[in-house]
């Protein structure tokens, strides 16, 4: 049920009858897999994070065919080296320490310039039927990358059932501000809460996706529990876990890495061989697993599918 709701929104809207016994599944799944977390001690180690329960998600999923002939990195790649700066700067720290965040109940403020804002818990925006599986890169701005298999459903089929305003232009998201479950949001390393946006048309977008899960498995807190944006042809900085908000709005917000460094960070963050960070070139990565290093690709790859966005727009500048 919706915590809270506009007096013109049925619930029937957002949650389905038939699916009260698959989003019981989902909070019972959830609550399984933060208890395993929360079993650990802090400092716990790689080897052991690997011993926390991993949870199928209830099939089955959708084959989106995105990714195919992609070779997959492994799942302790994947769970084990991490940027979540809430859980510590170093790249083990978030698997050993996202122990302490607890994913239930959650809930997601929907609110700005929609018709229907509210407080939804995070299995109302959930619908099971339309999960998918979704191979895709992720590039981040240190030059490495990796192969994901997410699960997950396009963020514009969120956005069309709250109404953005005609007027709306950007959306802004937000993720947990709980210094005492996030021991990183102690140190002054960013500003807290961490934020994020997108131009409402990139939102939109076919490609981008909130995942709740990756390997066929709820996501693991390390990486973004329980609900995360991915974006796949943008730094993956851009791709926000652990969502509480999401706002609309008609200006283009700041995200944290562009507030703490404008000379290094833009508001668009699209993965480009041409535009190198200050301290260092973008023209090559390390993808995880693999020596050498390879050309990074326009748009991380995928630019028979969003180049058509920035049609006309200086991508040095607009970075």
């Amino acid at each position: 049920m919706l915590l809270r709701k506009a007096p013109d929104i049925k619930s029937s809207e957002i949650t389905d009858k038939k699916l009260y016994l698959r989003r019981r599944e989902f909070i019972q799944a959830a609550a399984l897999a933060t208890a395993g977390a929360t079993a650990g001690t802090l400092g716990i180690g790689v080897a052991e994070a690997q011993s926390w329960p991993r949870v199928k998600i209830p099939g089955p999923l959708q084959n989106s065919g995105w990714g195919k002939g992609e070779k997959l990195n492994e799942y302790q790649d994947i769970t084990t080296y991490n940027n979540f700066y809430e859980f510590g700067t170093e790249k083990e720290d978030p698997a050993a320490n996202a122990h302490s965040l607890k994913t239930t109940p959650w809930k997601v403020k929907i609110d700005g310039m929609v018709a229907k804002p509210a407080d939804y818990n995070v299995e109302d925006i959930v619908k099971p039927q339309a999960l998918e599986d979704r191979i895709y890169r992720l590039r981040c701005v240190e030059r490495w990358s990796m192969v994901i298999p997410w699960v997950g459903f396009p963020l514009a089929s969120l956005l069309k059932r709250i109404e953005p305003d005609g007027k709306a232009k950007f959306v802004e998201f937000t993720t947990l501000l709980n210094p005492q479950q996030m021991p990183g949001q102690r140190r002054n390393v960013l500003e807290w809460p961490y934020t994020e946006g997108l131009r409402l048309d990139e939102a939109m977008h076919p490609l981008t996706i909130l995942a709740v899960g990756l390997y066929g498995e709820y996501l693991p807190n390390q990486n973004g529990a329980p609900i995360r944006l991915v974006v796949p042809w943008k730094y993956g900085f851009k791709s926000i876990k652990s969502i509480v908000r999401i706002r609309l709005t008609d200006r283009q917000p700041m995200n944290s890495w562009q507030l703490s460094a404008p000379h290094e960070y833009g508001f668009y963050s699209n993965v480009n061989p041409e535009r190198d960070h200050p301290r260092w070139s973008q023209a090559r990565e390390r993808r995880i697993g693999e020596f050498l290093m390879r050309p990074t690709l326009m748009f991380n790859g995928y630019g028979d599918q969003v180049a058509s966005l920035y049609t006309g727009m200086d991508l040095k500048r607009y970075y």
